[in-house]
């Protein structure tokens, strides 16, 4: 029954359909069925859901290994903990109280958990939040332009609830709404991607994939320790109706004439940007990823501050710079979205757990910016923010009228990693109306529209190249953008509620009031 369980659980992120969440979590919920309330029976259950939740990650994060052993590790026991704290308090409550109120109290909990998991600083790997299951089946989560990701972590466990109901109560009506809540969903978003129409003002944006190995002993076997021939061949194939590009994270990083510079002084980056940006047609602008940094001198200006002796306190950021034609560095953005062990812990920590990347707290981007290419206004996203539904909505409500995404994959190599960041990507599209543009080192670039579709081709793992689309523009906000991660909010206070109730109900039992 484990087994059945973290199969099921794992298939979205496998590349196959995620519709198996609706029904995952029925063989776990079964053996916590045929446990009674005692102590021994609750640590019995809570070895069964451990192994579950802990062989999920194992299945899906597994690829996380190839940079460190540690990644996968944290981030495994960091989320089947948080999965565990809403299965347990289920188990627990239902030998213990009406089933209704267990049933509640798991979904709110869950998606409670979820949410603080997603909204932590530092401690955070949303990578298994349910609603990112259903990244291949953008057919049945239309909907999520109004409720997000957690609309599909409540549509699965509503759906595992109902039809779970229904296998123990064998009765019409619970049959009747279990179908009704696992299908009407899927109905709706039939509905709404059928009659979606997307604007007609339209704008061009190419993507280079200049595939260059991430780490150096790759690059010196390879001999690409100078990139820089190859990535201006890229550049010089740009065509003329093009009016942004995109070159991804870590795109300057690798050219050792720049690798990290100061913001403060950037002229002997200019040079090489007006030699790479020359080859392009005239008045088409870049967005560039770029690894800089912000000095303080004697000021401790951040939390996140380094210091040298040579210059003082400064903060490292991983940023993307909007660069005219004429190699002007007009705009950065720096990442606010962190990942963990690698950007978002001190590097004596990161030592330890790695996944991969720049290792070393970086400084926090704190709020997302627009970046304006001529009349259109685009949002600079980079890699690991795609994960992130409500701060990618940030672009968005700030005036994005289309997205870029950079993104450097290939730190763990031909695995489901980098597929699987595209495909979250899909879900963001659809989230905001916004088509996205992506511009991966190595991985998949490409271009999505506002309903999560592909369009044209993609670069593929280990494939090199420069991709130009056509892509509508939107300034209409929908609903998620507007408000945010709603339902998770609500679920705090039904979760809250319901343990308040749960006590509540336990007291008038103790005194006789209920049965």
């Amino acid at each position: 029954m484990v087994l059945l369980s973290v199969a099921l659980l794992s298939a979205g992120w496998l590349g196959l359909s995620g519709i198996t969440l609706l029904f995952a979590l029925i063989p776990l919920m079964a053996i916590s069925e045929g446990y009674t309330d005692s102590r021994r029976d609750w640590w019995r259950m809570c070895g069964w859901a451990s192994l579950t939740f802990i062989l999920w990650s194992a299945a899906t994060i597994w690829w996380v290994w190839i940079a460190s052993p540690f990644g996968p590790i944290t981030a495994g026991i960091v989320g089947s903990f948080w999965n565990l704290v809403a299965f347990m308090a289920y188990h627990y409550v239902s030998k213990r109280a009406p089933r209704a109120l267990a049933y509640t109290l798991f979904v709110a909990l869950w998606i409670t958990t979820e949410y603080l998991y997603n909204s932590a600083e530092v401690m955070t790997f949303p990578w298994l939040l349910l609603g990112h299951g259903f990244s291949n089946d953008i057919w049945a989560v239309q909907w999520y332009e109004y409720t997000g990701i957690f609309g599909g972590t409540l549509w699965a466990l509503c759906s595992n609830v109902a039809i779970f109901e229904a296998l123990r109560v064998r009765s019409k009506g619970s049959r009747v709404r279990a179908a009704l809540i696992a299908l009407l969903p899927i109905l709706i978003s039939i509905v709404i991607l059928l009659t979606y129409n997307d604007k007609s003002e339209r704008c061009v944006v190419s993507v280079i994939q200049p595939n260059v190995p991430c780490y150096e002993e790759e690059r010196a076997a390879a001999n690409m320790e100078d990139p820089t021939e190859s990535l201006m061949e890229l550049v010089a194939q740009i065509p003329n109706e093009a009016t942004c590009v995109l070159l991804p994270e870590s795109a300057l990083a690798y050219l050792p004439q720049i690798g990290s510079f100061d913001e403060s002084s950037t002229r002997y980056v200019a040079p090489i940007l007006r030699k790479i940006t020359a080859l392009a047609p005239s008045d088409t602008e870049f967005i560039v990823g770029a690894s800089t940094q912000c000095t303080y001198g004697n000021i401790a200006a951040t939390e996140t501050a380094h210091h040298d002796p040579g210059i003082g306190y400064y903060d490292r950021f991983n940023s993307a710079l909007l660069v005219d034609n004429d190699g002007n560095i007009n705009d950065i953005y720096h990442k606010g979205k962190l990942v963990i062990g690698v950007e978002a812990m001190p590097s004596f920590v990161s030592s330890f757990v790695d996944l991969g990347g720049i290792t070393g707290q970086l400084g926090w981007g704190r709020e997302p910016k627009i970046f304006d290419v001529g009349e259109m206004k685009i949002g600079p996203a980079i890699c690991y923010e795609g994960l992130y539904g409500e701060h990618f909505a940030g672009f968005v409500k700030r005036g994005a009228e289309v997205m870029g995404v950079i993104s450097n994959d290939g730190w763990w190599g031909d695995t489901p990693g980098h597929k699987r960041l595209f495909d979250f990507c899909r879900l963001r599209a659809i989230e905001t109306r916004r088509a996205i543009a992506r511009s991966a080192n190595t991985g998949i670039s490409g271009f999505i529209s506002p309903t999560g579709s592909y369009i044209g081709k993609r670069l593929e793992w280990d494939e090199r190249g420069i991709l130009t689309a056509s892509l509508p523009l939107n300034n209409e906000l929908t609903t998620y953008t507007i408000y945010g991660d709603w339902i998770a909010r609500i679920a705090r206070l039904v979760a809250l509620l319901t343990l308040l109730y749960y006590v509540a109900y336990r007291v008038r039992r103790r005194n006789h009031l209920v049965e």
